[in-house]
């Protein structure tokens, strides 16, 4: 899918006071936002247009887990402004492609500065492209595996402080795709990427992309 940038620039960050609800801003452009997806011009196109928002796809869904893999003990900002190196490294997270990489894939990637150079998520990425084909021919999506795991019934968050950053959904699907052989896939992690792709809504309320 690719990524909106150029008509999303202008300084939506920039916001007007609002005491109404709790974690909400609202724009020059007049939109209320969650407070981080107003912060910076990437986020605001990253919060308005992907994040929360439900995925089906399984490339699209492979190269959210990776990225969200990534991400550990990062700020989401290094993975979303190196999304496209990090596009064009893994093949466009093509899993048949990325199952066959080797060491000297490995190698290569460890000096790639357009991604983030870590031996043990790049073999992670590997190593849960060949788990996804897997399941695929085990007649599972992964698709299957993350939405299993909604729940529909969930409150909206009013406050940040409403917005876990695991739950015993994340816990469980964590167990489930260790079990399938996934890596880099613990419950932070997990939930995150549920967030992502939109099993979970942590949009809060009040936000416009609620």
């Amino acid at each position: 899918m690719a990524h909106r940038t150029a008509p999303h620039r202008r300084n939506y960050c920039a916001t007007v006071t609002t005491d109404a609800t709790p974690g909400i801003v609202v724009g020059v452009d007049g939109t209320p936002r969650c407070a981080w997806g107003a912060s910076t011009p990437d986020y605001v196109d990253y919060h308005d247009h992907e994040w929360g928002r439900p995925l089906t796809g399984e490339t699209e869904l492979f190269e959210r887990l990776c990225l969200e893999g990534f991400q550990a003990g990062l700020a989401w900002i290094t993975i979303l402004r190196k999304r496209e190196g990090f596009r064009a490294a893994f093949r466009g997270f093509d899993p048949v492609i990325v199952a066959a990489f080797d060491a000297d894939d490995v190698d290569r990637l460890l000096h790639d500065a357009a991604i983030v150079r870590h031996r043990g998520k790049i073999e992670a990425a590997v190593q849960n492209a060949r788990a996804l084909l897997v399941l695929h021919e085990q007649g599972i999506t992964l698709h299957e595996l993350l939405w299993a795991h909604a729940d529909p019934q969930r409150p909206a968050p009013r406050t940040p402080h409403d917005v876990p950053s695991t739950t015993p959904a994340s816990h469980a699907l964590s167990l489930t795709l260790r079990r399938h052989g996934f890596r880099f896939v613990g419950p932070t992690t997990a939930y995150a990427a549920m967030q992502a792709v939109g099993v979970v809504n942590d949009h809060l309320e009040g936000c416009h992309a609620r």
